[in-house]
């Protein structure tokens, strides 16, 4: 389907280069905001039990953080 804006050429401009920033073309950058706006909004419930199950997921190997040998890493090219 073809749809047909009206927009001030200035912000037309702008879009196009938030559009570019992201690697996207502007009719690109549209669709996927319209994919989004058409997604009907999850309920609190929802968002909980999505967080439950993906909760404890991960295996550190029983490895914890350290402040220092984080900060020490940063440290490496």
């Amino acid at each position: 389907m073809t749809l047909t804006l009206s927009v001030d050429d200035q912000l037309l401009e702008r879009a196009r280069q938030a559009a570019e920033n992201q690697g996207k073309d502007l009719n690109r950058l549209i669709v996927e905001y319209l994919e989004d706006l058409a997604v009907p909004p999850s309920s609190p419930e929802q968002d909980i039990e999505e967080l439950r199950r993906l909760s404890g997921q991960g295996h550190s190997g029983g490895w914890k953080f350290n402040r220092e040998e984080i900060y020490d890493r940063s440290k490496l090219p």
